[in-house]
């Protein structure tokens, strides 16, 4: 099967059940990045005194998407992608809003990939509400040609 936008958008959006239970859209696709949106809803909620969203699925969305920045390199649905480590710094609390999430490239090497990420609210794109970089193992099992179209 190849690997190609329309399939990462699949894959990103109906073929993972924590992407269909969180509701995950994917906004922009392209080589080395990726914008999503995820709606806000109940099953979100950290703080419930004031209905913020929970820092741990902050920190999970944008995990998510450092893996679909990921895909958009890969060369086989039987590549292997995990994550190594990922730093989140909240900057601060995220309102009852959709969460709007891009992913960006920094390195890809032959087994190590960083990409940092920006999470704010879909009602404010300039305030940023966290910040982070994720590090991934990235096994391709046959070499890729180009990145995606």
């Amino acid at each position: 099967m190849e690997i190609n936008k329309e399939f990462i958008i699949k894959m990103a959006e109906n073929l993972i059940p924590l992407h269909q239970f969180l509701g995950l859209k994917v906004l922009s696709l392209e080589s080395g990045y990726a914008k999503v949106r995820v709606p806000f809803k109940k099953e979100v909620v950290g703080d419930v005194r004031n209905n913020r969203w929970h820092g741990g699925i902050i920190a999970t969305i944008m995990d998510s998407v450092g893996g679909i920045v990921g895909s958009t390199y890969g060369s086989s649905t039987k590549d292997k992608m995990a994550t190594i480590d990922l730093r989140v710094d909240y900057l601060k609390a995220a309102q009852d809003s959709a969460l709007i999430v891009e992913g960006e490239l920094v390195r890809l090497g032959n087994r190590i990939m960083v990409v940092r990420m920006r999470a704010f609210s879909e009602n404010d794109e300039n305030n940023l509400i966290a910040e982070g970089k994720g590090v991934y193992n990235f096994i391709r099992m046959q070499k890729k040609k180009r990145p995606i179209n």
